[in-house]
């Protein structure tokens, strides 16, 4: 019988191929303007997808090295939709791989996370302002005992030279609430991403003659562990437009304080189309 990661996969590979078959749209060739939490960085600017328009992450990757020695990778498939003009909804199956210092190897789901994000105004001589409502469902072995809630607002403010971001987000959940399901030893990169609160600035610059972005961030993040130090972790990264459909990603970071200091990688690919319109 086919694990639920393979299942996912082939999903994944399914979609790809059918969002590879589907028109062209205009609104693609600038996909990789748009930055996604994740995509390469955590913080993400203000702005939803277009209206109907449908993305489909690729194996987006990350992939974490504590100074301790365990590798620890997860790989999170994700559609977004433009379900309303400035509104997106998000539905990821984070799957993650974890081994312990002690050789324990793990794989499996991480929960089912649905997102949604409304864009509030656009710039003016005011930055552009975001909501977003998240929720990771106990889907899978490395799941969250139950439902982890969570809130972020976001802001945006462009300039001819740059934008910039700023991210905060605060999780409705204790360290009890995100072990996994299964009885585990490993320590998920998965859970390892529910944190009490989590504020970040980043600083993008765009290449347009190029289509590609170049981005950096600095994120401070509390741990749920009640004592646990804060974390302070640092990243840059690019988005690149391979095509006009096709949007490539890449990143890499430090954490400089906090539990488990060390590196981390990311890489994916966004595949963007627009679905077609209704009759009148």
């Amino acid at each position: 019988m086919p694990s639920r990661i393979t299942v996912a996969l082939g999903a994944c590979a399914l979609g790809t191929l059918l969002l590879a078959g589907a028109p062209r749209v205009g609104f693609a060739q600038t996909d990789y303007y748009n930055t996604d939490a994740g995509r390469p960085i955590r913080v993400e600017d203000a702005y939803a997808i277009e209206r109907r328009a449908l993305e489909l992450q690729v194996a987006p990757l990350r992939l974490e090295r504590p100074r301790a020695g365990a590798y620890r990778w997860g790989l999170e498939p994700e559609l977004a939709l433009g379900l309303l003009p400035r509104t997106q909804l998000e539905i990821g199956l984070p799957l993650v791989h974890a081994e312990s210092r002690a050789g324990t190897r793990i794989s499996a789901l991480g929960g089912l996370d649905v997102r949604a994000l409304y864009n509030l105004n656009a710039e003016t001589q005011w930055p552009a302002l975001a909501i977003a409502g998240e929720v990771v469902l106990p889907v899978g072995g490395l799941a969250p005992a139950r439902a982890i809630p969570s809130l972020k607002a976001i802001a945006t403010r462009t300039w001819p030279w740059a934008r910039l971001h700023a991210n905060a987000q605060i999780t409705f959940a204790n360290a009890s609430d995100v072990a996994p399901l299964t009885n585990v030893t490993t320590h998920a990169p998965a859970n390892a991403e529910f944190t009490r609160w989590m504020g970040g600035l980043a600083i993008d610059h765009t290449l347009a003659l190029h289509s590609a972005l170049l981005t950096a961030e600095l994120v401070a993040s509390q741990p749920l562990e009640r004592l646990a130090a804060t974390r302070w972790d640092a990243a840059s990264g690019v988005r690149y437009q391979l095509s006009p459909r096709i949007a490539f990603d890449a990143g890499a970071g430090y954490r400089l304080r906090g539990d488990d200091p060390g590196w981390f990688l990311t890489s994916g690919a966004a595949i963007a189309v627009g679905l077609p319109r209704g009759g009148r």
